[in-house]
């Protein structure tokens, strides 16, 4: 019934004579970047029989309108494309194979249809797709209420209605005039009298919804609930009642646990009220439910808790197990929910030891699987999935030492562990059949975009089902190395190494670093492949961050990365450029104040000024100040509290002492770090007489020219290109100037 067709992607004409003169020369380039597509799998049917795989390019993601960001009744337009294969002979169709906005493509539980939303004339119709006919046809909800942007699609058990929320009426005239005020006026108003932020009560109207089962066959619409803010909705197994997160937002907060009460409840499908299942509390309860969708359970303070819907009361589970982990460790044993056998008769958890299978009933513990001492050189494993017949775990194995990466599966019965598949590809999103017989995953070679591909269970005759970039096959790709380095304070690092494009053992390459934080593994990556066609060395070094000191990390760590490089005459030492983007772009203004290693610089949407940007991006309110204080920043204290760590950790201050060359690139648009931020050095160091380029976007949001239109995207990298090419006395003709001026 499936037509064969080759998965190729149309590229737009404008790339075309691009793609073919930058193949005759061998280069990958910016304009071809845009086309380079990436499929992610959808969901797979529970026979494993059809997978469906959305298909997206860079290009698919550049008409986003970023001074719309807060605005509730905007969908940004990310268009993807849907492939359906059919895993045992291969074959495959487009469902669309031009980009659309389609979103939650979710199997029914019989395997035989595809619900989805498509967005037509601005809002989200119900489709669904029957694989027996290979027809599609809109499901005409019986409502005169919009589906939201953000409605979860979720099958009933016998698939014959779905759950999905809506609009309440005069919603969309509510947030559009709400967000109209905060943009344009004519007065706003800022009162901290209020229990939110201006922007805090704006976007919280995003997330209230009118819960509704529609059926699939007559689009009649049943609505469960009042609009309010619900997270979580899904059906018990027997598919006459529902349970959910209800989300009570209480006031604009700034600590963890703070402003927003949340309540789990359950709801009988015959007009009865909601029954509270965990009474609202401003600790949120992330329930992991068994499959009978009557009991879940969850982690608190190092216990694990069983609520079953049926009691008055959670039950710890652990409590008579909290023993100290050893003689040398007075640390109380901490546990936490991993996953729940399929019968519902064990739960995996996972403790400082090891893996255990925790008995519901009575609490019995088993040790099935002890984990190594040194978490430093422990292995990362991630649980995937649980055989039906309750005997095999399978799990994702990555070493933390070199690219050692797969599948295994532990034989809880026996403690044996057996390989599934080992080696130094990149395996991701595995998702397995109900009887295990077929696993679909993505996989990388390390250097090029991922694949799809099916296995069998015991992954003999691996397959390989889409070839989503043939343009890429002729193209040489960066190779890739894992580089172990020590920082200065001796502690042992990883790297990853892009080689440069017909690259030449004996010679010295030029050198452009990305930094951000931490770095393992390699695959296919857009900003170091661009790096590496203009014939340098990529590099991704990592960092080790000390709260309280963060700006110390990539001082301590990117020079000795670059050093070991450097010792093995593979990289010019006069040649050498950094950049980063949004933190690593803070990062590398910091970097520069304290060394002047490198011969040129860039800050793609990277803060200089941590004081300021505390309050510099009002539409994602408090965020920054958390960031600073207890997040990502690790300043760890308020600035009330340290405001010499705040100075400390802001290149503005110490601008003085940046000697080396520096573009900066922003994007008007950015919600995150606002160009004003940039802004305030470029005029620092042009009020220093230092070398200094600014460049912002007006099209563009957090990313800057990559964040932007197409044409914008290409701009960007040539302006980099241009600026490390100058700097390592590589120039070839003037480099781009503003249209603005200089």
């Amino acid at each position: 019934m499936f037509k064969r067709s080759i998965l190729i992607v149309s590229i737009l004409l404008s790339a075309v004579g691009d793609s073919v003169i930058a193949q005759q020369r061998g280069l990958l380039t910016p304009n071809m970047a845009l086309d380079v597509m990436s499929g992610s799998i959808a969901d797979v049917t529970s026979d494993g029989r059809w997978v469906a795989v959305t298909v997206q390019a860079r290009r698919d993601r550049t008409d986003v309108d970023h001074m719309r960001f807060g605005d509730p009744t905007y969908v940004s337009p990310a268009s993807t494309r849907i492939l359906l294969i059919e895993t045992t002979s291969g074959d495959q169709e487009w469902l669309y194979e031009g980009p659309v906005q389609a979103r939650e493509l979710t199997w029914s539980p019989d395997d035989t249809q595809l619900g989805y939303f498509l967005m037509v004339g601005g809002q989200y119709q119900l489709r669904v797709y029957d694989v027996g006919s290979g027809n599609t046809r809109s499901v005409s909800l019986r409502t005169t209420k919009d589906i939201s942007s953000n409605s979860p699609l979720v099958w009933a058990p016998d698939g014959s209605s779905v759950l999905l929320t809506l609009r309440a009426e005069g919603w969309a005239e509510e947030a559009q005039q709400a967000f109209a005020v905060m943009t344009s006026g004519p007065v706003v108003v800022q009162d901290s009298r209020n229990d939110f932020l201006a922007w805090d009560r704006v976007r919280n109207l995003a997330n209230r919804q009118v819960p509704a089962v529609v059926s699939v066959s007559s689009g009649s619409v049943e609505e469960i609930l009042p609009e309010a803010d619900v997270q979580g909705l899904r059906f018990g197994e027997s598919g006459d009642f529902v349970t959910y997160t209800a989300v009570m937002p209480l006031k604009t907060a700034y600590e963890r646990n703070e402003g927003t009460e949340y309540e789990i409840l359950k709801l009988v499908l015959d007009g009865s009220e909601p029954e509270s299942i965990v009474a609202p509390s401003e600790r949120r309860t992330n329930p992991n439910w068994n499959k009978a969708g009557n009991a879940f359970v969850y982690g608190e303070e190092g216990n694990v808790f069983l609520r079953k819907l049926e009691a008055d009361s959670a039950t710890n589970l652990t409590e008579q197990h909290r023993v100290v982990v050893s003689q040398d460790d007075s640390t109380k044993m901490s546990f936490s929910p991993v996953r729940w056998s399929p019968d519902g008769g064990s739960i995996l958890v996972r403790s400082q030891e090891g893996w255990h299978l925790l008995d519901p009933d009575d609490g019995g513990l088993e040790l099935v699987f002890p984990l190594e001492e040194d978490e430093e050189s422990r292995p990362s494993r991630s649980v995937q999935w649980w055989s039906e017949d309750g005997r095999y775990i399978y799990f994702t194995y990555s070493a933390s030492d070199g690219w050692q990466r797969g599948l295994k599966r532990l034989d809880h019965q026996s403690g044996d562990v057996e390989i599934m598949v080992l080696d130094e590809n990149l395996y991701r999103s595995f998702s397995f059949s109900d009887d295990g017989g077929t696993i679909i995953y993505r996989m990388s070679d390390g250097n090029r975009p991922d694949e799809i591909w099916a296995a069998s269970e015991d992954f003999s005759q691996p397959k390989q089902l889409t070839d989503l970039n043939p343009q890429l096959a002729d193209l040489p790709l960066s190779k890739t190395e894992l580089i172990e380095y020590l920082d200065v304070d001796g502690n042992t690092l990883y790297g990853i190494l892009y080689y440069p494009v017909g690259y030449e053992p004996g010679r010295k390459y030029p050198l452009v670093a990305e930094i951000y934080e931490q770095f393992f593994d390699n695959g296919y990556n857009e900003n170091m492949n661009l790096i590496t066609a203009q014939g340098w060395f990529g590099f991704r070094p990592s960092v080790r961050f000390e709260e309280g000191f963060p700006g110390e990390a990539w001082l301590k760590a990117v020079p000795s990365a670059i050093n070991k490089l450097v010792d093995r005459e593979i990289v010019d030492n006069d040649k050498i450029g950094v950049y980063g983007q949004s933190y690593g772009g803070y990062a590398v203004n910091l970097l520069i104040t304290q060394t002047d290693r490198f011969a040129a610089a860039a800050n793609v949407s990277g803060k200089v000024n941590i004081v300021s940007f505390l309050g510099d991006s009002p539409r994602i309110t408090t965020r920054n100040y958390r960031a600073a204080e207890i997040g990502q920043d690790r300043i760890g204290a308020t600035l009330w509290e340290q405001p010499q760590k705040y100075i400390e950790h802001s290149a503005i201050m110490f601008a003085d002492r940046i000697d080396t060359p520096l573009l900066m690139l922003s994007g008007e648009g950015d919600w995150n770090v606002p160009a004003t931020n940039q802004r305030e050095m470029y005029y620092a160091l042009r009020r220093l007489g230092k070398e200094v380029v600014w460049v912002n976007y007006m099209s563009g949001g957090h990313g800057a020219g990559r964040a932007s239109s197409a044409e914008d995207f290409v701009d960007h990298w040539e302006r980099m290109f241009d600026w490390f090419r100058e700097y390592f006395e590589e120039a070839n003709g003037e480099r781009p100037v503003s249209q603005g001026g200089t």
